[in-house]
């Protein structure tokens, strides 16, 4: 190693990664998918029952959407709910990506000889936004990522007598297969098993004949047990017809239709393209997007010279990516089990990397921060004119941001330290947009004590713009009993006064809805607003931002009697 990326830096960049992935762990805005709702829903419904199986939901379709052990672990961190937290939820998930980093670092640190380098390798895919979105929230892809990276690390990092081994390996590896299928999908065999094959291909100098005598009947093993693992969901739950019907058939086999037109040209273009697909696996890097880019350019350069670990890592990225090319269906999403591998070959070809990737990874940073600090300041300023609450940054959030800052444009200065100060500046951005955010978590975005107290046990309507969205409004509103109406309708302060007795509506900031002499605000927050139109982007990057970002949600309630809306379709639902 040379002084590019030092034991000193390692540590503190350690550090660094560690403070990001639990800071603001319990957000409701910190980067996620929007499944996380659908998730926690069956939960929560299906820990009511005081059952493990079968899986509960509300949701028409979405009760066998993935395999049951996400939801077993969230029945445990929670206590079987007593303990309902966005933390408790998603601290598995944080266990998992850690797990991952240790075991990447072991691996790489193995066959590289390197203890650096393996530090270096789980710090990187740290640093990619996909881990970091990802790998947090209450979702399958922890546990996919581990289960399914976790036999090829220890391939990398036992070497022979993993891949000369007859029945442990085989059995190690068809018990992660096993979990990682339970944590996602069946379909995740196939380019597992590819994929594994591939390796042992390789490890025997690209015999056939070896393969077919020494591996074959190994790979037959392994795909068996990890399907009948994964078959223990038919087994214990008492409705497997129901599995079958929502699980396999419409969650899986639905993927191959055609998604616009027809097959081919899905294939060829659009948004489910090949193309795409390719671009989305990339993408999965963030900020590091060029970094990964001069890796691959590297890599093409010294081709003849290719150690066996990066052509083995290699074969895993390509063996996925053909894999879930087939589905008309195509998403980089899909393609997070082969992200570590990516981080381990950055790490590899890491001091022989030309500057401009980092260099670039940096303006994109320094970019975001940017943004971030006026956004910020936007919303300080018009708080002392009097339109965004009590939305105040404490003095350590501006010092986040200046330090960031500096530390940006230091590695854009420093060709000695500029690719340290990279991979840093990514935790540090991370971090910057959870503290950006912050007085969102605070008293400014929830609704107070004696609002909470005085609906509790009442029927409250609420705006819905995913499904099982009423998820995250018990956590403001626990013990309410919600339920949806569309999002878009929530402007329409008098339809709705006139349609729900206690109705939660938004209105511009710092306004307050038009009621009735006989209506009452009950309770106030700010929220953050999602789906803007085009014209309020333009407006926003002209400078207003409180005005369209946000909005002031009232909780109101009207004298109105509730007729017989249980035939209304619930908007969260």
């Amino acid at each position: 190693m040379t002084r590019s990326f030092t034991c000193r830096s390692a540590i503190l960049i350690l550090l660094l990664s560690i403070f990001t992935y639990i800071y603001g762990l319990d957000s409701r805005f910190a980067p996620k998918n929007g499944d996380e709702y659908p998730y926690m829903h069956i939960v929560r419904m299906t820990a009511q029952t005081g059952q493990w199986l079968p899986l509960q939901s509300e949701m028409e379709g979405l009760k066998n959407t993935k395999p049951p052990l996400l939801f077993w672990e969230g029945i445990a961190s929670t206590h079987w709910g007593e303990s309902w937290s966005l933390f408790n939820l998603r601290w598995p998930s944080v266990l998992y990506t850690a797990l991952t980093a240790f075991f990447l670092f072991l691996a790489v640190r193995r066959f590289s000889t390197h203890s650096r380098t393996g530090v270096l390798a789980a710090l990187v895919w740290l640093s990619f936004f996909s881990s970091y979105r990802y790998g947090r929230p209450f979702l399958t892809d922890p546990g996919e990522v581990f289960w399914l990276s976790l036999p090829f690390m220890a391939l990398l990092y036992w070497g022979r007598a993993a891949f000369n081994s007859k029945m442990y390996f085989p059995l190690f590896a068809a018990l992660c297969f096993g979990l990682a299928l339970l944590s996602k999908s069946f379909a995740y065999i196939v380019p597992a098993s590819f994929a594994l094959g591939l390796y042992y291909w390789r490890w025997r100098e690209w015999s056939i004949g070896d393969l077919v005598k020494r591996d074959l009947y190994k790979l037959i093993l392994i795909a068996v047990l990890a399907l009948v693992v994964f078959s223990l969901w038919f087994a214990l739950d008492p409705h497997p017809e129901a599995i079958w019907r929502e699980f396999v058939l419409g969650e899986n086999a639905g993927k191959f239709e055609a998604r616009s037109s027809n097959y081919i040209l899905d294939l060829l273009r659009g948004g489910d393209s090949i193309w795409m697909l390719a671009l989305t696996t990339l993408a999965n890097a963030g900020l590091f997007i060029f970094v990964l880019l001069s890796t691959l350019g590297q890599m093409w350069r010294e081709r003849r010279f290719m150690p066996l670990e990066a052509s083995l890592l290699l074969l895993l990225i390509i063996a996925f990516f053909l894999v879930f090319s087939f589905p008309s269906q195509r998403s980089g999403r899909y393609l997070l089990p082969v992200m570590p591998a990516f981080a381990a070959l950055i790490a590899l070809y890491w001091e022989r990397l030309p500057l401009w990737g980092f260099r670039l990874a940096l303006l994109l940073q320094l970019l975001v921060l940017v943004a971030l600090c006026w956004i910020g300041d936007n919303l300080q300023l018009s708080h002392f004119l009097g339109d965004a609450g009590d939305w105040v940054y404490p003095l350590d959030h501006w010092a986040l941001m200046a330090i960031s800052l500096v530390l940006a444009l230091l590695g854009l200065l420093s060709q000695k330290r500029c690719k340290a100060l990279a991979l840093a500046s990514c935790f540090l951005v991370y971090c910057a947009l959870t503290s950006s955010l912050a007085p969102l978590e605070a008293a400014l975005g929830r609704y107070k004590a004696e609002t909470i107290e005085a609906v509790a046990g009442k029927d409250v309507w609420i705006p819905c713009d995913y499904r099982a969205k009423d998820e995250e409004y018990r956590l403001l509103l626990p013990g309410a009993q919600l339920h949806g109406y569309p999002s878009k309708d929530a402007s329409n302060v008098s339809e709705l006064l006139a349609t729900y007795p206690l109705v939660a509506v938004q209105v511009p900031l710092g306004s307050e809805p038009v009621i009735c002499e006989t209506c009452a605000l009950v309770g106030k927050r700010m929220e953050m607003r999602a789906r803007h139109s085009d014209s309020e982007i333009r407006a926003m990057i002209m400078g207003q931002v409180g005005e369209h970002l946000f909005v002031d949600e009232y909780l109101v309630s009207s004298p109105v009697r509730v007729g017989d809306l249980s035939a209304d379709k619930d908007a969260c639902r």
